[in-house]
């Protein structure tokens, strides 16, 4: 590492992966964009899925000021988040064949519903069973993983394959195989994870580009606003009227 202290260094590691993501991935991220608005248009609704803390991202489109009204977050009891105990239950959980269908049996998704699946690795069971299952239900599928593990790592699905190898746009995040962006020769193991940071610029630039993509064809984003500037509960309160029939959170 550079004389650089580690704050500035992670920073700048940081806006370097988001320069390339943003340089490198401009074409999915439009394919992405244009995928979710085709989908509103056409009456589909929004999911997204992550495990552990994939699910940081995925959370962080789902009912969000500014952010599209009808992303929904598909759950996965004991995987989302750190909050069960103990932690090391959710890692284990998705390494459990059969469990993506479960959930799926028992979820809203349709045929023509676009669902995100985040993985950083993308080798786990639940993540590549999400987008197989997912699939065969005639639900497009969106992936927002490292590429790069698919090469570097073995994946632990049956298959042999990776959540990459089953999605209808594959985002690349870029993120090295571990997820530690920082070394110091005092400190025994990498350090410093990047992973939310970019997987969240990504997938806000995807619901970006699909309420831009909407307005351009004349129909109104279903966008929310803060409830915390004048106005905003009332606005609210009619996008989420307005699409209810698309939105499984309020129930």
């Amino acid at each position: 590492m550079s004389d650089r202290k580690p704050a500035g260094q992670f920073i700048d590691t940081a806006i370097d992966l988001l320069r390339r993501v943003r340089d490198e991935e401009a074409g999915t991220i439009e394919a992405a964009g244009t995928l979710l608005a085709d989908t509103v248009q056409n009456g589909g609704r929004l999911f997204a899925f992550g495990a552990g803390h994939s699910s940081l991202a995925a959370q962080d489109v789902v009912y969000r000021a500014g952010g599209l009204a009808l992303m929904n977050l598909l759950a996965v009891p004991g995987a989302v988040g750190v909050d069960v105990m103990p932690a090391t239950l959710g890692s284990a959980l998705e390494r459990v064949d059969g469990l993506a269908s479960a959930v799926l049996d028992s979820s809203p998704l349709r045929e023509g519903d676009t669902l995100v699946i985040i993985s950083l690795s993308g080798r786990n069971a639940l993540p590549v069973e999400m987008a197989v299952n997912a699939r065969a239900l005639g639900v497009r599928v969106i992936g927002v993983t490292s590429v790069a593990y698919a090469s570097e790592t073995r994946s632990r699905h049956a298959s042999g394959t990776f959540l990459k190898d089953h999605c209808d746009i594959v985002l690349d995040s870029k993120i090295a195989v571990g997820d530690a962006e920082l070394t110091l020769d005092t400190v025994p193991a990498p350090f410093a994870p990047a992973s939310t940071v970019v997987t969240s610029a990504l997938l806000q630039a995807v619901m970006a580009t699909a309420a831009a993509a909407l307005a351009d064809r004349g129909i109104e984003p279903p966008l929310l606003r803060s409830g915390n500037v004048d106005g905003g509960h009332e606005w609210n309160g009619r996008v989420l009227e307005q699409y209810r029939d698309r939105i499984f959170y309020r129930h």
